[in-house]
């Protein structure tokens, strides 16, 4: 049976962990008794947020406002984020950008760059910079867990959203060789979000209902996603029930990717 606070004593970074998906793990973790830090670009937004958990819960939770997709300011960051904690036991690798209505041919360079620089080479430099020390920690089984935020769009590419599939596929890849690296002191794993109500499409129901009719996109499990359907897969890997399981893909996006409809955008009668 599952401790009600079976993340005490233990420390949790959550990048993009002013809103959506980073801000629901932070508040998850820190009720489980975590003390949490919350990595973000929105300096305002991630002191407003930190505050909101803090009061919530009573956990420590340390704000530090960095770019992911720089490697000084993630060096920075990391060196901060031990300073405050005795340890960082789960990182969850959460931190992206939007998703940009071009096809492959069309959308421009410095689009291209900023999306794979946010979405993979962060993810990237952050578990490079955390798991030096997370390996070393003495907790057992696991010293630590490394938790990344993919995508069904980087399962099943999506024609209309190229460079955010791309960058998620990569993702996928990067959890993988994270998973052999790190192992046996380590698990990684990722969860792959389908469509929920969230920032990347300006929290609305109606913006993202759009993007699902442009791709037919067709859910077995008929409703959108909630930010909460996230957070229990990652509750559930960042527990000891998870500790048997590393270098797997957690979709939750309602059946979508795997017996519903991706996205498509073929043009065909036959």
């Amino acid at each position: 049976m599952l401790e009600e606070n079976f993340l005490e004593g233990k420390g949790a970074l959550i990048t993009g962990g002013a809103s959506g998906f980073g801000r629901g793990m932070g508040l998850a973790y820190a009720e489980r008794g975590a003390d949490v830090v919350l990595v973000d670009i929105n300096e305002k937004l991630l002191e407003d947020t930190s505050k909101q958990i803090n009061q919530k819960t009573g956990q420590k939770v340390v704000p530090i406002t960095c770019d992911v997709s720089k490697a000084d300011q993630v060096k920075a960051m990391a060196k901060q984020a031990f300073s405050e904690l005795d340890n960082i036991y789960l990182l969850n690798n959460n931190a992206g950008i939007g998703l940009g209505m071009k096809d492959i041919t069309k959308i421009d360079e410095k689009w291209f760059d900023t999306t794979l620089n946010v979405n993979l080479k962060g993810q990237w430099l952050v578990a490079k910079e955390l798991s030096r020390r997370m390996k070393k920690q003495k907790f057992t089984p696991i010293a630590g867990k490394i938790i990344c935020t993919a995508s069904i769009a980087g399962m099943v590419v999506d024609a209309g959203l190229p460079a955010y599939s791309i960058s998620k596929a990569g993702v996928l890849a990067l959890m993988q060789l994270l998973a052999r690296t790190l192992a046996p002191k380590m698990t990684v794993n990722a969860i792959s979000p389908g469509y929920h109500v969230t920032g990347i499409y300006n929290n609305e129901f109606q913006t993202m209902k759009i993007t699902m009719d442009l791709g037919h996109v067709k859910t077995p499990l008929n409703r959108v996603g909630t930010v909460d359907d996230i957070v229990n897969v990652s509750l559930f890997l960042a527990s000891p029930l998870s500790d048997f399981i590393t270098g797997h893909n957690f979709p939750c996006d309602g059946g979508i990717a795997e017996v519903g409809v991706p996205a498509y955008y073929t043009k065909s009668n036959i």
